[in-house]
């Protein structure tokens, strides 16, 4: 299979769609915020032109208050993954989020499975209950999992809770083991990472597009489906009001006032540094793959840049086939 990655406003959804077109792929989305089905133009997700060209996968399937940790999110993507080979079509993940990458390439710790009843206990004692005094229990038994989880994230505080029910040891415990990487998957990574100034002046191009294609709109629609969830008095949650650029326009729409060059500015800013903050990731975490740069125009590749690229994947296909 094939990945795409790099950081924010690098170009990657372009050439993963380019590639899917060339090669009879499947786009599966790696980026963590482009899962939320609410919010398709504040996470640049792909548009009904480039799905109509080539399937796209994990993208705009979840609701806004759910949240996908790399372990769910490894797991939807492996079932994309088999359905793609299944089919004879080759898989392209596509992202930036390098947690979820590393989680379907490298594998999890071993933790063992939890039984059906105990699960499901879990969850019944979360909705009676609810996540804060979930979390509260959860800290006489795992209290390095209760420190770190947020009080909302419903998700990840009920798995602790049913790892440490099942097996009596902190999942922080299990998280420590080596993790077990899947052994059947071969995987060819590109990672796009542009000149850094060009790179800036994609992402502040790229905020600019979202408002005047309607992202606060977008972001009134998503709080009046969610009233008693995203309101000025209380703490973000987890999901997708993680999306760069959400709670300055929240601010607006909630106040019933056009975005202001203030609020343009600060999501500019927070959009730069995360793509410096993913750069850094990628450059660490993954060294050996394939590093090239975009265009610094408009983030895509001269005919013979990608004719280089494509020449890789097919000496892959050849080699893994």
């Amino acid at each position: 299979m094939l990945v795409i990655a790099g950081p924010t406003a690098s170009g990657k959804s372009a050439l993963a769609a380019r590639l899917a077109r060339e090669f009879g792929g499947i786009v599966i989305n790696a980026d963590a915020m482009q899962v939320y089905r609410e919010l398709p133009i504040l996470t640049a997700q792909p548009g009904e032109a480039a799905k109509a060209a080539a399937p796209h996968r994990l993208y705009g399937f979840l609701a806004l208050d759910d949240v996908c940790s790399a372990e769910r999110w490894a797991a939807l993507a492996r079932q994309e993954i088999d359905a793609a080979h299944e089919a004879g079509k080759l898989p392209i993940l596509c992202g930036g989020t390098g947690l979820y990458l590393r989680a379907l390439m490298h594998g999890f710790s071993p933790i063992p499975d939890v039984p059906a009843d105990v699960r499901q206990a879990a969850r019944g004692l979360l909705d009676q209950i609810g996540s804060a005094a979930l979390r509260e229990r959860l800290a006489a038994g795992d209290p390095a999992s209760a420190a770190r989880l947020h009080a909302n994230d419903r998700q990840r505080i009920a798995r602790a809770w049913e790892v440490l029910q099942a097996t009596r040891r902190p999942i922080s415990e299990w998280q420590q083991l080596p993790p077990v990487a899947p052994g059947n998957l071969s995987f060819l990574t590109f990672v796009l990472l542009p000149e850094r100034t060009a790179l800036y002046q994609a992402c502040d191009r790229r905020f600019l597009t979202m408002v005047a294609a309607g992202a606060l709109q977008e972001v009134q629609q998503a709080l009046a489906g969610y009233p008693d969830l995203y309101r000025p008095d209380l703490t973000p949650p987890e999901g997708g009001a993680k999306a760069l650029g959400f709670w300055g326009l929240a601010r607006h729409a909630w106040g019933g006032s056009a975005v202001s060059e203030e609020t343009v500015a600060a999501a500019q800013q927070q959009t730069r540094n995360y793509a410096k903050r993913q750069g850094t990731w990628f450059r660490n975490q993954m060294p050996n793959e394939n590093f090239i740069t975009p265009e610094p125009t408009d983030m895509q590749f001269s005919e013979s840049s990608h004719a280089g690229i494509s020449q890789k994947i097919r000496n892959f296909l050849l080699t893994e086939g």
